[in-house]
């Protein structure tokens, strides 16, 4: 059974689904699954992949059917750890494990270190952070291109350009920026400009997720079990990089998933991964801790 409901806070209606009961029948926390800037759509497959667990996803604030009255279009991962905050606490269940996911893995890690007791077991997967690696000027100055490509052409040559990025193989070197922007049809797109500018993914509205720097003193302190998740198809590009380098400055190594940075999604966004193999690893990392 899933139930729907709307927290309606001082600058924010934040829709979340709760995916079983509440209290949970068996006693153990529910399963909090979030991602950025992905709504609650998202996690469809995992969700029902994870049957024995009751399930609670959102959509972030002004993304999906969370809406904002804040005056702002930016996506800031501190902001949204409050609003994640804010639901933990309407369930009245106590503390959450959370499978958070890109921008979602960010939030959580905000929400950690600004809520310590919120979360049981966290599994942060492949949080995008540049600050963290060590070429992160140059992969900044790579973001900005992704950037600039869809200011001045749209999203199909803006989303061309943001899978150059993320596919791109070690640090961002010369020979990247040497590279021309790649055109669309290669990848099966449109070629025209489509007038869109607001994407949360390919314009400069999530820098503030990307661009976020762990509290590693708090992270460390925080009594949560924080497990850092990397794809197998990930390691050496961008975000399994990430993975690897916020993973070791929480003094840990990164723990290897199935598949690839959206290796969780059956059909919902047609970049389908290995969910059931993936659902499997979740539940084991997740149990683990018993």
């Amino acid at each position: 059974m899933t139930t729907t409901h709307v927290l309606e806070t001082a600058d924010a209606d934040i829709t979340y689904d709760v995916h079983g009961d509440l209290p949970t029948t068996d006693g153990r926390p529910a399963l909090f699954m979030i991602g950025q800037p992905m709504d609650a759509r998202g996690f469809a497959t995992l969700a029902s992949l994870m049957h024995d667990r009751t399930v609670v996803t959102y959509d972030p604030r002004g993304l999906g059917r969370s809406t904002r009255n804040d005056g702002r279009s930016d996506n800031d991962p501190t902001v949204q750890a409050e609003d994640v905050h804010a639901v933990i606490e309407a369930l009245g269940s106590g503390p959450v494990d959370m499978f958070a996911s890109s921008g979602g893995a960010v939030t959580a890690l905000a929400l950690v270190a600004q809520h310590p007791d919120d979360v049981l077991t966290l599994l942060a997967h492949e949080p995008p952070l540049i600050p963290v690696l060590p070429d992160a000027e140059a992969a900044h100055r790579a973001q900005a291109a992704v950037r600039d490509v869809y200011d001045a052409k749209g999203s199909n040559a803006g989303m061309a350009a943001f899978i150059a990025m993320t596919s791109w193989r070690g640090e961002f070197t010369d020979d990247y920026f040497a590279q021309p922007a790649p055109d669309p049809a290669q990848f099966g797109m449109p070629t025209e400009d489509d007038g869109s500018r607001g994407d949360p993914l390919l314009s400069d509205r999530s820098w503030a997720v990307s661009g976020y720097r762990p509290d590693v003193d708090r992270l460390v302190a925080a009594p949560t079990r924080i497990v850092i998740a990397v794809g197998e198809e990930s390691l050496g590009v961008f975000t399994g990089r990430t993975a690897m380098a916020t993973a070791e400055l929480l003094g840990q190594s990164a723990t290897v998933f199935p598949s690839h940075h959206g290796g969780f999604l059956g059909g919902e966004f047609g970049y389908g991964g290995q969910p059931e193999a993936f659902a499997a690893k979740l539940r084991e990392v997740l149990d683990s801790d018993k």
